[in-house]
Parts: C-alpha cells; sequence; structure tokens
C-alpha cells in the first residue's frame, strides 16, 4: 500500500513524489496524495469550522478554526505565503484571511495559522484522549474525488474505523483508519477526524490512491500535540 501526503491537484506534487517516511507497522515510501474519494457532499452547517488554505494564492488544503484567529492544519500544507478562506463549504468561495503567522510543531505533522483579523463562529472542539479501536467518525475535506481530478468543488465527508495509532508524514504520533464510505486523497491535507464531536486527527498522509474508498490514513493525533496548541493559541483540547 503506497502511503502518500494528501495534498491538493495544484501544489507540492513533485516535490512529494519521493521520500523515506514510515508508518508503525512497515516502511513505506510518502508521496502524493488527493481528496475525498467516495463519501458525501458534507452539510456545512455541522462544521462551520472547516476552512479553506490556499498557498500562494491556490487551494492547497483543508484545515478547522479552533478560535476566532488560529485555525489548524498539517505542516506540509504551509510552505509559502497562506491565506485562509472561512465561512462557505464551497471551494473559492467565503471570506479570505490573509495569514499574520503560522507555527510549526517540531513533533509531528500539525501546523497553526494565526489570521490577520478575527472571524467568528462555532470553532472546533479539539479531543484530549486518543480514540479506541475500531471507533468511528468522520473525516472532512476539499481533496480530490479521482487520482488526478481536480478538487471537490463542495467540502466532502466519508465515514471512517480507527484500527490503532501509526506515524505521520514527519514520524510524529498519529491516528490510523480505514474508510468505511470513503477515504483521504490530495487536498484533504491539513483537515479533521472528527469523533464524538472532536477533532482527533489532522489529516497527514493516505494510502487510498484515489481509487480505494476503504484504504488506509494516518491522521496526526491532535491529543498528542494538545500541550503545542495550547501553548501557541491558547485553545485547550478536552
Amino acid at each position: 500500500m503506497k502511503i502518500t501526503k494528501i495534498l491538493t491537484a495544484t501544489a507540492l506534487v513533485g516535490l512529494l513524489a519521493a521520500g523515506g517516511l514510515s508508518t508503525a507497522s512497515q516502511a513505506q515510501a510518502i508521496q502524493p496524495a488527493p481528496e475525498i474519494v467516495g463519501g458525501s457532499v458534507a452539510n456545512f452547517s455541522s462544521v462551520p469550522f472547516a476552512t479553506q488554505l490556499y498557498l500562494n494564492g491556490q487551494f492547497n488544503c483543508s484545515s478547522s478554526l479552533i478560535s476566532s484567529t488560529w485555525v489548524l492544519t498539517a505542516k506540509h500544507c504551509v510552505d509559502g505565503t497562506v491565506s485562509v478562506r472561512v465561512g462557505s463549504g464551497t471551494l473559492g468561495q467565503g471570506t479570505l484571511i490573509s495569514s499574520k503567522r503560522v507555527v510549526t510543531w517540531s513533533s509531528g505533522d500539525l501546523a497553526l495559522v494565526e489570521l490577520s483579523q478575527p472571524y467568528n463562529t462555532t470553532f472546533a472542539s479539539l479531543g484530549a484522549t486518543n480514540p479506541s479501536r475500531n471507533t468511528t467518525g468522520n473525516i472532512y475535506g476539499w481533496g480530490r474525488e479521482t487520482p488526478t481530478g481536480p478538487a471537490a468543488p463542495n467540502l466532502k465527508t466519508a465515514r471512517v474505523k480507527v484500527v490503532g495509532l501509526s506515524t505521520d508524514a514527519y514520524g510524529g504520533v498519529a491516528i490510523a483508519h480505514n474508510g468505511i464510505d470513503g477515504q483521504a486523497w490530495k487536498g484533504d491535507s491539513g483537515g479533521p477526524l472528527v469523533i464524538n464531536g472532536k477533532v482527533v486527527g489532522v489529516a497527514s498522509t493516505s494510502g487510498s490512491g484515489g481509487t480505494d474508498t476503504q484504504g488506509r490514513s494516518n491522521y496526526t493525533s491532535v491529543p498528542n500535540g494538545a500541550s503545542w496548541i495550547a501553548s501557541i493559541s491558547g485553545v485547550n483540547a478536552s
């Protein structure tokens, strides 16, 4: 199974064509990955914290608003000039806000983006405990729906089942899950894994290949990064 960083259809595909990181179970090359394959269009009103992350003016990743000025995403998504669209489930729509600063985590595939102006909505709640094996949840993102297609025009979601802990693109602790009715692909990077109403993971790598709705993905553990998130943003997990 090939595991790939789940970026967008636009940027960084060549950069991610090779790598030497691994999952917990076996060494696997990290290469580019897509948007949610399968699944369904999400009801944005149920996840108003879902945000679109742009790099150098182009859509690049998915992300989550955790306070009026802080956005949580993946570290591999933020190598450039970052801006964020908030308030819409439609790609390219919503309010575009530039970043004030970007802070990356040294221990895994997490990044925090501070917005240049506040935006108020219902923010994501962060989980403080890693989910147990066989727990089910939902992933969200604007990633590709096919191996090489464009980003999804509307926010998508899929149900997934946790299979245990693994490692992310930078060797940090991740939550591994298999798709039930869909799985992540390029453009879903940085997007949330939501279980029991709380964000417990951030999309890092995927083995769906853009076709396997029941493939495996690795989402960086929010509980493991909770103290770092709180130290930078002031947002606490619970």
